[in-house]
């Protein structure tokens, strides 16, 4: 029966993966008929790719919240790379990931055809993101950053960094906290978390083959930019996070606060 469900969601991924190759390569085609950044149309097809990309993944998502109808900065904790299409599903929107992603077969060309800003860390490169960080809020599109910079097992989380989050005090944009949480049978979820050396084959075998988990996604209430600084906004995002997810804040940002 496992290896039955495995076949079978595994056919179903790769549908999808197909599918969603041939819309990129249809719009880098038409881009270079047209001579014109199709970023608007990228977006709202990535949405399409990522909610179907969603449901080839085995969970049940429960949304709370409401969507943001004006362009802001999102920030949420980060579990897994399915953090990435859960929430491009919910709305039109590019992200910032780590450079490595590139550089995964099909999965960092798409990526990259769907918009999203790469960043290599350690490399003093981040005044120039958050360049272009900018002029995407400037534009009126939505962009979700992931501050603690890497992974977590969802059970804690690591201190938010503020220094991309001058992008939405520049842009005089708010931002839009996102608590994200997978759970199995009401507990943390110990197959979804995408931690430590982890390779992307492993960790997506190992999730086709479990049972359907549980997600959470609660949209918190937006945080204004104006008069504030990165790192307070830094802390009230994560503040914000840790107390939806029932979470203490780590030991650094509760002296920082």
């Amino acid at each position: 029966m496992a290896q039955l469900r495995l076949s079978l969601r595994l056919a179903h991924l790769l549908l999808v993966i197909a599918c969603g190759a041939l819309l990129a390569g249809v719009v880098s085609l038409c881009e270079r008929l047209v001579r014109h950044d199709l970023m608007a149309l990228r977006q709202r097809l990535t949405r399409w790719f990522l909610a179907r990309l969603s449901g080839a993944l085995p969970f049940r998502v429960r949304v709370e919240g409401e969507l943001p109808a004006q362009p802001m900065l999102w920030v949420a904790n980060h579990v897994s790379w399915t953090d990435i299409p859960l929430l491009g599903a919910l709305q039109p929107i590019s992200f910032l990931s780590k450079a490595e992603v590139r550089t995964w077969p099909l999965a960092g060309w798409l990526a990259h055809k769907a918009g999203t800003l790469f960043i290599r860390r350690g490399s003093g490169d981040s005044n120039l993101v958050g360049q272009q960080l900018g002029r995407h809020l400037q534009r009126g599109r939505h962009l979700l950053i992931f501050p603690e910079g890497t992974t977590t097992d969802g059970q804690g989380l690591r201190t938010f960094h503020g220094r991309l989050l001058a992008s939405a005090i520049d842009s005089g944009v708010p931002l839009q906290p996102v608590a994200i949480r997978y759970l199995r049978g009401g507990q943390p979820c110990p197959v979804a978390p995408f931690v430590g050396d982890d390779d992307m084959l492993s960790h997506l075998l190992r999730l086709l083959r479990s049972q359907a988990g549980e997600v959470q996604i609660q949209l918190l209430a937006p945080i204004a930019s104006a008069s504030a600084s990165r790192n307070d906004l830094a802390r009230q995002a994560q503040s914000r996070i840790a107390a939806a997810l029932q979470l203490d804040a780590p030991a650094a940002q509760r002296e920082a606060a």
